[in-house]
Order: structure tokens, then C-alpha cells, then sequence
């Protein structure tokens, strides 16, 4: 089989489950090394809340943030230890710190540091309860956005998430959410289904949490990348390291374009897609975006032993 240029995928939040990363620390060195480095470098036991936390535990967004990092990094080493290579990445909120880490542009320990506290400053930025977001199934991107104008009212709701062809999750006060989803279903929405979040991401009410994070990421170092990393708020390559930086800040109150993105690396010749980390959220957006594409998944041992297995053969 040849699988011509592949390209990683990293997940964000919603992808995170119990036991995420533990079948990799117990079979691969590389994994094992990720999870010490984590806790060594949080100052707290990441690893037992990967392994062990509960829903719950991992579902409070200074939890989940570097949790995933940390899970995605550890699945990430083990390929890299095994010789693929990747000419391009993206990753979904979240996972675009994980793409960067991958392109050697942020250390994992600049990144952890710095996920954790993006974690905190979102949740933080909006009172629990009066923020909402909800995915809009069935309806074009135009149309939600002009259905989110409508729905506002004095309120913030607006497109957070432009997740594929007919997918697109919307983020704001949760009254204006409220009226979106019921003005999306009069308009024929196959389904609108609220978020189990904490908080609503990826738009204006976010703008706080950005103006916290700036300090935090203007101490870190970030370097040219080794291969393309799409950012979110371009669906293009991040120019340089200072580029990539002002992209994650840009990120917090801007809608993920993540149709555009892997339309784009599919433009640019990836073939082959490698979803690195938890769950298979990617992979199930990447059919919806071009049916056909080849995609794997890279979250636990057996996965990626099975995905190198086939690329290699």
C-alpha cells in the first residue's frame, strides 16, 4: 500500500476518557518517560488522572487540557521512535500545542505549563452556567452564522467550531445558544445538541482568558517549526515560531476552521492521515470533510501498532 505524505491530526477537549495513555506507559519507554516528565513538571500526579481519574476529574478544563497534551504526547513519541515522519499537522484547539510540540516549534514542557493555565484562565473567564456552546448538524456554515446574528440579541453567540461540511458548533451567553439551537431547528437543522462543556469557547466572551495567556506565552520560547503546523485561525502554515504564538493567542476567541485546514493540507498532497492521542473524534470529522481519505488512529498501544503496521506495509 502506498500512503504518500501523511499528516498528524491532534485532538482537543471532548476527546478525553479514562484510562487514556495507560496501555502506552506500560508497553513503550517513550510513553512512560512522557507521564514522569508531566508530573514532574506540574508538580502533581497528571499520570493517575489519566489512567485513573473518573469522568468527572477529567472533564474540569484545567484537567483535561494537559491531560490530553500529556496522552497525545506520549502516543506521539512512540512514532517518532519508530521512524514516521510527517510533512504536516493540525491540531483541534488544544492539539494545536500538541501539533507544535511535534514540529519542535514549543518544548512539552512550555506547553503542559502553558495548557494548564489556558485551562484555568477559560474557565475562569466566564461564570459556570452563563456560557453554553451546542453542535449544529445539517445546516451550512453561512446559515448558522447568520442565525447566530439573529439569535444574539444583546448577548455573544457566533461559530466556534467550523468542524465540516454541515458540522459547526456554536459558542456564547447559553440564553443566546438556547435561541440559536431553536432557530436552527426551524430551519431545518437535522439536529441541535448542547455541549457537556464548561465553559463557551472560541468566542468574544473568551477574551479575558486571551489577555491572561498573553504574558504567559510571550516567556516562552518558540522556534521555527520542522514541518507545516496549520493553525486554527488561519487553516495555513504558521510562518514562524513568532507567528505560531500569536496564532494560539488569536485561537481563545476565534473559530476553529478545521474543514479549511485539512482542505488545505489535502491541497498541499497529504494522503494519509495519523489521529495522535485519545478517542477518534478527527477521524470521524475527516470523513464527513472528504470521504475516502485514508485515516488512522495512534491513541493506544494496539492502535499504533496496528497503524504503522499498515503504513509500513
Amino acid at each position: 500500500m502506498s500512503t504518500g505524505a501523511v499528516a498528524y491530526l491532534f485532538p482537543g477537549q471532548g476527546s478525553q476518557h479514562p484510562g487514556m495513555g495507560r496501555s502506552l506507559a506500560r508497553k513503550f519507554p517513550e510513553s512512560r518517560k512522557v507521564f514522569d516528565e508531566a508530573d514532574r513538571v506540574l508538580g502533581r500526579p497528571l499520570s493517575s488522572l489519566c489512567f485513573d481519574g473518573t469522568d468527572e476529574e477529567l472533564k474540569l478544563t484545567e484537567n483535561t487540557q494537559p491531560s490530553i497534551l500529556t496522552a497525545s504526547v506520549a502516543a506521539l513519541r512512540v512514532l517518532e521512535a519508530k521512524g514516521l515522519r510527517p510533512v504536516a499537522a493540525a491540531g483541534h484547539s488544544l492539539g494545536e500545542y500538541t501539533a507544535l510540540v511535534a514540529a519542535g516549534t514549543l518544548s512539552f514542557a512550555d506547553a503542559l505549563r502553558s495548557v494548564e493555565l489556558r485551562g484555568r484562565f477559560m474557565q475562569e473567564a466566564v461564570p459556570v452556567g452563563q456560557g453554553a456552546m451546542a453542535a449544529i448538524l445539517g445546516l451550512s456554515t453561512p446559515l448558522v452564522t447568520e442565525i447566530c446574528r439573529s439569535a444574539a440579541a444583546d448577548q455573544v453567540v457566533s461559530p466556534a467550531n467550523l468542524n465540516g461540511p454541515s458540522q459547526v458548533v456554536i459558542s456564547g451567553h447559553a440564553g443566546a445558544v438556547e435561541r440559536a439551537m431553536e432557530q436552527a431547528r426551524s430551519a431545518g437543522a437535522r439536529r441541535a445538541v448542547p455541549l457537556p462543556v464548561s465553559a463557551p469557547f472560541h468566542c468574544s466572551l473568551m477574551a479575558p482568558a486571551a489577555e491572561r495567556l498573553r504574558p504567559v506565552l510571550e516567556s516562552v520560547e518558540f522556534r521555527d517549526s520542522s514541518f507545516a503546523v496549520y493553525t486554527n485561525v488561519d487553516a495555513a502554515p504558521a510562518a514562524s515560531g513568532a507567528a505560531a504564538r500569536d496564532s494560539l493567542l488569536r485561537q481563545v476567541t476565534a473559530p476553529v476552521r478545521w474543514q479549511e485546514s485539512v482542505e488545505a493540507m489535502i491541497a498541499a498532497g497529504v494522503e494519509t492521515f495519523v489521529e495522535v492521542g485519545p478517542g477518534k473524534v478527527l477521524s470521524g470529522l475527516l470523513r464527513g470533510i472528504r470521504r475516502g481519505t485514508r485515516v488512522y488512529q495512534a491513541g493506544a498501544a494496539e492502535g499504533i501498532e496496528s497503524t504503522l503496521e499498515e503504513l509500513a506495509a
